[in-house]
């Protein structure tokens, strides 16, 4: 595989990252390595991909990357998008985390689950917090809906996201799935 590459891009909640790799042969699309939601700043958003991924920034993505930002940007205006189709590398991961990687992209866009369903529907009723730790480190967020994953009773709890469950809530909003706002923390204030 060629090296890893990145580009950020605007959309609606403010600019995103997306890092790829080229397979080895050229028919093959790109494997999405790494997304980042915005930060609090465009270079922030930058500083955190590049350091992430590990790659150089690319000048322009391939048309397959491209089809994909195209999808993230509509679906982060309201046009909900699935992003099931999107092959991702997740060979760094160990086994359990794919195991959940793979179980929260089967969730539909406006549906959520509990950490403690999840867990039961992947055979491991007892590992809602290992679950809750392998969504804290997804590499992949939004193509990997995290977001979807809630605490019992549809508490938002923690997203480490830049501006945290605010974040959560409103990409959760987007799909149309029904929760309670979280009140407004430190990090999500003066947000809009």
């Amino acid at each position: 595989m060629d090296q890893t590459e990145y580009c950020l891009f605007e959309t609606a909640l403010g600019a995103c990252g997306i890092a790829w790799k080229a397979q080895e042969s050229s028919r093959i699309p790109p494997v999405v390595t790494f997304f980042q939601l915005p930060e609090a700043t465009r270079r922030l958003t930058d500083t955190r991909i590049a350091g992430s991924s590990g790659g150089r920034k690319a000048r322009v993505p391939p048309p397959y990357i491209a089809g994909i930002i195209r999808k993230v940007q509509r679906h982060l205006r309201g046009d909900v998008q699935d992003f099931r189709d999107i092959v991702v590398d997740l060979d760094a991961m160990g086994p359990f985390a794919r195991q959940v990687y793979e179980a929260v992209r089967k969730i539909p866009a406006g549906r959520t689950k509990s950490y403690g369903q999840l867990a039961t529907d992947m055979n491991r009723p007892t590992a809602s917090r290992a679950v809750g730790q392998a969504l804290g480190r997804n590499p992949i967020p939004l193509i990997i809906p995290c977001h979807r994953v809630l605490a019992r009773g549809k508490d938002l709890r923690g997203f480490s996201a830049h501006g945290g469950v605010e974040t959560k809530a409103r990409m959760l909003e987007i799909e149309g799935a029904t929760i309670g706002r979280p009140q407004q923390t430190r990090s999500a204030m003066g947000r809009s």
